[in-house]
């Protein structure tokens, strides 16, 4: 079971929908973010992409250095990039960090920022466009001189002369609900990445997925993006679900929602039919709670429990075949911390890192009375 967090690149907050309570996410603050998941244990990060945030290739680039086993989920945008120069991204990324470059290829979803950029092309034409990348980015990145004519893409002599370091190529992660999304998984992808839904609608996604892969002689990862608000009770788990929203108001939440059902997204459609932008029936699964959803775009949902609870509904998805789980909370800085330190110890494989000083070993937590080693509660 792989755990990543998320660098907030849009901002960070204790009350969503309101500036109560927000927080300016810098260079600085990333790097605290980065450095702490890197500290803590969790295999990678993944960095937000759109208009609304800030460029995920320069923010994951100067994190480089302030980290040393983290990876980095960024953005991989046929149609804003050509197939040639993200090959070079790529492989730059990849050798400069060492090996620790995750590719997350997005389409793009709403169509007002995409013509923004430049995009001019309906739902499936993107999909067609994004498949054409990537038979061209492969082979480039497998280090093949490439000539292709396609219906939107075509080049004559793409090659790349400084290889990454992974091989064949850093691995590609994908998400998308609609048929033509799961095609190109199937055909093309190495890790599918679904938003959570309830265990039933991510079992059938998946499901769907593996018979496609199977028809192409291929076989996929899978992963799952969610929020996640863990308390040392279920009750106080829950009292902090309802505060984050406390400050909302329904201006705010009919504002959020116009703006959402704009998307020609498949997937985010499904995130927007969990709760109707309704507050009063958020909890659409045991502990999945749809209250980020009502003003957020993209991943909607959160597991919210006590860790024994959150565990517990992890390892159901993990049970129908999710490797890896990317996680946030509000606050990410200090949300970080706080699942890896009530979670990761319930989690299979998994043992809170402390130090890389084989001597230091502990006692961790403030001595009494400036000489007394602190006991592990027994609670």
């Amino acid at each position: 079971m792989q755990v990543f967090w998320f660098i907030p690149t849009h901002g960070d907050t204790r009350y969503l929908g309101t500036a109560d309570g927000g927080r300016q996410v810098d260079l600085h603050y990333a790097r605290q973010i980065a450095q702490a998941a890197d500290q803590l244990g969790y295999e990678g990060v993944l960095i937000p992409t759109g208009r609304s945030c800030e460029d995920p290739w320069v923010v994951a680039s100067s994190l480089i250095g302030f980290t040393r086993r983290l990876k980095f989920l960024v953005a991989l945008r046929p149609g804003v990039f050509t197939p040639a120069v993200a090959a070079r991204m790529a492989a730059t990324f990849d050798r400069l960090s060492d090996g620790r470059l995750l590719l997350n290829v997005v389409t793009g979803g709403d169509p007002v920022e995409l013509a923004g950029d430049g995009i001019h092309l309906s739902h499936s034409e993107r999909y067609e466009l994004t498949s054409e990348f990537l038979r061209i980015w492969r082979r480039v990145m497998q280090g093949e001189t490439v000539d292709y004519e396609g219906r939107h893409l075509n080049v004559k002599g793409a090659k790349l002369l400084y290889p990454a370091v992974q091989k064949p190529y850093p691995p590609l992660w994908f998400g998308g609900s609609s048929d033509a999304a799961h095609e190109l998984a199937a055909e093309q992808l190495d890790t599918y990445l679904t938003w959570g839904e309830p265990p039933a609608a991510v079992a059938e996604k998946i499901a769907d997925i593996k018979a496609r892969a199977a028809r192409h002689g291929r076989k996929l990862k899978f992963g799952i993006r969610l929020h996640v608000i863990v308390r040392e009770t279920n009750e106080k788990a829950w009292a902090a679900a309802e505060e984050l929203i406390s400050r909302l108001d329904d201006e705010t939440i009919a504002a959020a929602q116009k703006a959402l059902g704009r998307y020609d997204s498949v997937g985010q459609r499904r995130m927007l039919a969990l709760h109707q932008g309704r507050r009063d029936k958020l909890e659409i699964s045991p502990n999945l709670w749809a209250g980020v959803g009502l003003v957020r775009g993209g991943a909607g949902t959160a597991l919210v429990g006590d860790p024994e609870t959150i565990a517990a509904r992890m390892k159901e998805y993990a049970d129908l075949g999710i490797e890896t789980f990317i996680l946030s909370g509000y606050p990410h800085l200090e949300e970080a911390y706080r699942f890896a330190e009530l979670v990761f110890p319930l989690l299979p494989g998994r043992a809170r890192r402390t130090a890389d000083v084989a001597t230091l070993t502990g006692p961790f937590g403030e001595l009494v009375g400036h000489e007394l080693a602190p006991k592990v509660s027994q609670s």
